[in-house]
């Protein structure tokens, strides 16, 4: 029985999905399984996936589409590691990430979740000089609830453990249980990991270094930040019940972060009139984010007036800006 289960959600991801499996393939550490959920992809994938079929690493579940939730759900309930890690189709894992979060699993009895930092790259796998650098000690519900430490789906590795302490079954499937929620379609990991931190012992800790390779679509920044936002709102009146004082106390300075985030994603696309827009909201919720991450909060600032100014070309030098600094 393998020690580790990698879950690798799989829908039209042809392009990439031969280089996804050739990184998790080349893990340090060997003890693992790889299962890959093809969710209803409608491109080459299936037949990028064949090449890999006779690997005795590798277990491969059709499914119709559930979406990235459903996906995951359907992985969580084949695996049979002690750890679970996932890594989404078109992101990369360095050889040595499963090792060093195992390790650290091993070592510290009471963390449940294991997450690193991430390298940004672009659609054709090369850096972007950007970095996603979280907290990685002491982190609390707040934490989670405001800046979403694990930053990306294919960051953290997880006891399995702790999918059994959050499992359930809604009357509508019977077939197996959920661990994310497979209603949502985006906010589907911060709701499963706040949920997690708000029922549950298991600690959340990261481990230096930036282990994995987290792919950003050209364009794809700030696709539909008002769907994004729904989502998040939608999380946030999904867990109230669980919890009404913390979301009363931390709701304003968790929904500024979020619209801070969202403002930043604007920029990336170089959308003046919605990053204004989101900035401003930000503002009216909470000015926390000015004094607890003074440094982002003002550069963001600057960035929306510059590209208001100056127009869209500036951006790009400020995401090398934000990559380096931020």
């Amino acid at each position: 029985m393998p020690a580790a289960s990698i879950i690798v959600p799989a829908f039209n991801v042809a392009r990439t999905i031969g280089a996804t499996m050739d990184a998790l393939l080349a893990q340090t550490f060997d003890d693992f399984e790889i299962i890959v959920v093809d969710d209803g992809s409608r491109d080459t994938t299936a037949d990028i996936l064949e090449r890999y079929v006779s690997n005795p690493k590798v277990t491969i579940i059709m499914q119709r589409n559930r979406g990235l939730a459903g996906a995951r759900n359907t992985g969580i309930n084949a695996a049979v590691g002690e750890f679970v890690g996932f890594c989404d189709a078109d992101d990369l894992w360095l050889p040595e990430k499963l090792q060093q979060h195992v390790r650290h699993l091993r070592s510290k009895p009471d963390v449940g979740i294991s997450f690193c930092g991430s390298e940004l790259i672009d659609d054709n796998g090369a850096p972007l000089g950007m970095f996603q650098r979280p907290r990685l000690k002491g982190l609390t519900a707040t934490h989670i609830f405001k800046r979403n430490p694990i930053g990306n789906g294919s960051a953290p590795v997880i006891r399995k453990k702790v999918f059994a302490a959050i499992a359930y079954r809604p009357r509508s499937e019977g077939l197996r249980d959920w661990y994310f929620d497979e209603t949502f379609r985006q906010s589907e990991d911060i709701e499963c990991w706040l949920r997690i931190a708000l029922t549950t012992d298991w600690k959340f800790e990261g481990i230096p270094g930036y282990l994995t390779q987290y792919r950003i679509n050209a364009g794809g920044l700030s696709a539909a930040t008002d769907d994004q936002l729904a989502a998040w709102e939608r999380m946030v009146g999904k867990l109230t019940p669980l919890c009404p004082d913390f979301f009363a106390w931390e709701g304003p300075a968790a929904r500024a972060y979020q619209l801070r985030y969202l403002a930043r994603r604007a920029i990336s696309d170089k959308d003046t009139t919605r990053a204004m827009a989101l900035l401003r909201a930000s503002v009216r919720q909470s000015w926390r984010p000015f004094w607890e991450e003074p440094r982002k909060t003002a550069m963001t600032a600057a960035a929306v007036a510059l590209l208001a100014l100056a127009g869209p070309l500036v951006i790009d030098v400020l995401m090398g800006t934000w990559g380096k600094k931020a």
